[in-house]
């Protein structure tokens, strides 16, 4: 990178930073501030990228004297204000620092009353799934400006695991949309072994799910655990699948990468090598041997 300017450098660290494994995003970001040499123009360059990274991943925030945290991401953030975002659980919004992790200023916010009976019940027994299915996540239940029928559930757990080297996140998201009587969605899965190498894993499944009949705005408690029962469903489904295949791998796959025989077809008699070996070294010894006594 010597040739390249301070600009595509921070260009180039940007790129490295959108592809940090969970978790490791500082970890990042103090190894290639070497690259730029300019702890200024890093800051200021990267911000964009570290921005971008927050929403996509739904980092979470310890949203200021709530006692809860929320999930950062774009459905939350307050429309024509970067970097506010709403915690619709504490019904306040608060500001987010991208680069410390922080969020402060908490203000009051007003939910749409229209929408909020549904979300609010969507949002209890979000949380009751999480505490049942996550040993360490988070969920952010919203309502859609100026519709009182769609809503959109956010989870997130994250586990980092750096003295056995691993890290991984599960992200999911799904619309859930009363009047079109479905529920569209997709799982995220980003997992990063790193002991003696660099493995990561990254999957997305997306989702689609018929509503039935019995789930309406007008009986919000019932309907709201009749979408969570669907929604455990796909995601306990999409969990088994992931199991099958990695056990297919394991028995079929990587067996399947391995030569059975060598090329002559035949078994090694290990035995045999062993004895080989040693003959060899033999002869060796003696050969060293013989030509020494001779010079004397």
């Amino acid at each position: 990178m010597a040739s390249m300017s301070t600009e595509e450098r921070v260009q180039a660290v940007s790129q490295f930073l959108l592809q940090s494994p969970p978790g490791e995003i500082n970890d990042v970001l103090n190894d290639v501030r070497t690259l730029v040499g300019d702890d200024e123009s890093l800051e200021a360059g990267v911000l964009p990228a570290l921005q971008q990274y927050n929403l996509e991943q739904f980092t979470v925030a310890e949203v200021p004297g709530a006692g809860h945290t929320s999930i950062v991401s774009a459905t939350a953030q307050i429309p024509g204000e970067q970097d506010r975002f709403l915690d619709p659980r504490s019904k306040e919004s608060f500001l987010f620092d991208h680069l410390s992790l922080e969020a402060s200023d908490p203000q009051p916010h007003e939910p749409e009353e229209a929408s909020e009976p549904f979300r609010s019940a969507l949002e209890a027994s979000t949380l009751q799934y999480l505490s049942s299915h996550f040993n360490d996540g988070t969920a952010s239940v919203f309502a859609t400006p100026n519709n009182a029928t769609r809503f959109t559930v956010q989870i997130v757990a994250n586990k980092y695991n750096p003295v056995n080297f691993w890290s991984g996140r599960w992200r999911s998201e799904y619309i859930v949309d009363l009047d079109e009587r479905k529920i569209t969605g997709r799982i995220l899965v980003n997992v990063h072994y790193y002991e003696q190498g660099n493995v990561q894993l990254e999957t997305k499944h997306n989702a689609s799910i018929v509503l039935p009949a019995s789930v309406t705005a007008s009986s919000p408690s019932v309907s709201s655990k009749k979408v969570l029962t669907l929604i455990a469903d796909q995601e306990r489904a999409y969990q088994e699948s992931l199991g099958d295949t990695y056990h297919e791998m394991g028995e079929k796959t990587f067996k399947g990468l391995r030569r059975a025989l060598p090329l002559t077809r035949q078994k090694l008699d290990w035995d045999k090598v062993l004895g080989y070996k040693l003959g060899a070294e033999l002869s060796a010894s003696k050969g060293v041997f013989g030509a020494s006594g001779g010079s004397s």
